[in-house]
């Protein structure tokens, strides 16, 4: 959800990970700033995260290296992979 109040993950909503930034959806700011947070959040280098798919709307499809599923399922439980 961009232009949000602040940057963070807000959890688990049917299957996908809610996720608010402050940036703008325009020019790609908010993606940028959904990759940045998430590869923060991960512990993660910004190049291990990436966009796939959905760039222009709400729902996102984001590829993460350098994690096993299994690690992302305990930190975020619900989460559908």
């Amino acid at each position: 959800m961009p232009r949000s109040a602040v940057d963070g993950i807000e959890g688990v909503v049917e299957g996908a990970l809610r996720v608010r930034v402050t940036a703008a959806p325009t020019g790609g700011a908010a993606n940028e700033a959904l990759l940045r947070l998430l590869a923060a959040e991960l512990g993660l280098p910004r190049r291990a995260v990436r966009l796939v798919a959905g760039a222009t709307g709400r729902r996102k499809l984001v590829a993460v290296e350098g994690i096993r599923p299994e690690e992302l399922a305990a930190r975020f439980p619900g989460l559908a992979l």
